[in-house]
């Protein structure tokens, strides 16, 4: 996938896979799971007991992150053993620390996503009123 620059406007659609790649990871426990599985390959049990989540909410996300095509599973009798399915996902990883490093962490601060957000995003109404400030 290549993000283009520029273009017509109904070139908006080819970032839809983008944001769908982005979304997948924008969630800590997916997160920390596919760090963790860059360390190797790992079943669901033990994943839970590493994140200290319930195996079903640990398995819920693994199967988010495997049908957007970043883990794979690997059966071996009656366990499977799941690992990173692309090795680019940890260069991208490496390249949003080094965005983080140079931005000061100023995405923290965001009022829609940063720490401490409610994660609502503000309607023009509010920004509005929140600029006007």
């Amino acid at each position: 996938m290549t993000i283009q620059i520029g273009g017509a406007a109904d070139d908006c659609g080819q970032l839809d896979p983008a944001a769908a790649l982005f979304h997948s990871l924008s969630d800590q426990t997916r997160l920390s799971i596919v760090k963790r599985m860059a360390g190797g390959e790992i079943r669901v049990g033990e994943l839970a007991g590493e994140l200290g989540l319930a195996q079903s909410t640990v398995s819920a996300h693994v199967a988010c992150l495997r049908d957007c095509g970043l883990v794979q599973g690997r059966a071996q009798g009656r366990s499977v053993y799941y690992s990173l399915s692309r090795p680019e996902l940890m260069d991208m990883l490496a390249q949003a620390e080094v965005l983080l490093a140079a931005t000061g962490n100023a995405v923290s601060l965001c009022p829609n996503y940063g720490t401490g957000s409610t994660g609502a995003v503000l309607t023009n109404v509010e920004l509005t009123k929140e600029n006007a400030r």
